[in-house]
Order: structure tokens, then sequence, then C-alpha cells
């Protein structure tokens, strides 16, 4: 089964986070119920992957000025039918960041991701009232990368801005709890 390993990452996330036992539960029941569930076109939801990037010495995380949210968030996107959810945030981080060499931290053998988030994407129109999309959830898998030292970002047509942020910069930009969470959780170091 294409979702076995995505179900037995589920598993290591939630020894490692007890307390978060209702949003593993809730992106599994998505998983288990749907064979599409990496298609975007899946509903409720579907599988999306982010990063939290981190800085070579750890001073500093990547966010972007998102263009369709109008809100400063991680880098992240769709899996678009890739089952590997590390790899759709590797691929999404150096999408929209146009940093290259991002590392994974932690068990290369057994990735367990630094968070998990489900959220909901409301429905966008045209100017004239068509339907673009139906609203939906995002169940994002996110992991904790590393960029290679002395790199810059540069801003993708998904984004209206991107840069390094301090800790204090990063609760400055936004008051998303799930931003936050992943500021707590990453150890990134604060000055």
């Amino acid at each position: 089964m294409h979702r076995r390993r995505l179900l037995e990452m589920l598993a290591r996330y939630q020894r490692r986070f007890p307390d978060e036992s209702a949003v593993v539960d809730r992106i599994r029941r998505l998983v288990e119920g749907h064979p599409d569930c990496f298609e975007r076109t899946c509903r409720p939801g579907h599988i999306t992957g982010s990063a939290w990037v981190l800085s070579s010495d750890g001073a500093h995380c990547l966010l972007l000025h998102h263009k369709k949210l109008g809100r400063w968030l991680q880098p992240g996107g769709h899996a678009d039918g890739d089952p590997n959810a590390l790899a759709v945030a590797l691929r999404e981080a150096e999408e929209e960041s146009g940093i290259s060499g991002l590392l994974p931290v932690g068990d290369a053998a057994l990735p367990t991701p630094i968070d998990l988030d489900v959220h909901l994407i409301p429905e966008r129109r045209t100017g004239d009232g068509e339907l673009v999309e139906s609203a939906h959830e995002h169940h994002d898998i996110r992991w904790l990368l590393v960029a290679p030292e002395g790199t810059q970002p540069v801003v993708s047509d998904e984004s209206h801005a991107v840069r390094w942020c301090t800790a204090a910069e990063v609760m400055e930009l936004t008051d998303e709890e799930s931003v936050l969470r992943m500021l707590g959780k990453s150890g990134m170091r604060r000055e």
C-alpha cells in the first residue's frame, strides 16, 4: 500500500508527541479512508508537505509572505501524487526559496516530522463569482530542515517576500498558532 510509509511515520510521531494524538488520528483517518489522499483533488482534504527551514547556525528560520493567503508562513505545498511527505517538503522548500542542498534534521532511516497540522483553505472564486477551488483541508506534514551555510533565499512567484527571521521577528510577523508552535519545537537559537 502506497500509504503505509506515511501511516508508519504517523505512528512514530504519535510516540514522540503523545499529546498531539487528536491531529494524528485525524490525518490517519484521511490517509486510511482515501487512497487518493496525496492528490489535491481529494476532499475533504489532502496531504501537503512543508518545511521549517533553519539557517546553518540555527539562529534564523525562513518565512515567506504567501500571495494567496496574505500571511507569513513556512514554505510548503501539495504532494501532487507523491506519497513521500519528506520529499514533498524538500521539493517545495527549494522551489519556494531557491535554496538547494537543504538537509532534514533527525534519523534518516526513520524520519519523523517536527509538526503536524490540519487547517482549512478557504474557497477561491474569480472576480465574477465563479468557483475556482472549493474550501478544503490541508493535512500538513512538517519537517525540520537546515540550509547550507551562507545561502540566501529568492522570492518565487508564490510569494510577495521571503526572508530569514530571528525568533523575535517571527513573533512580530505572525500570530499563527502553528507557526509559533514550530518555532518552539525547532530548538531555534534565541538571542
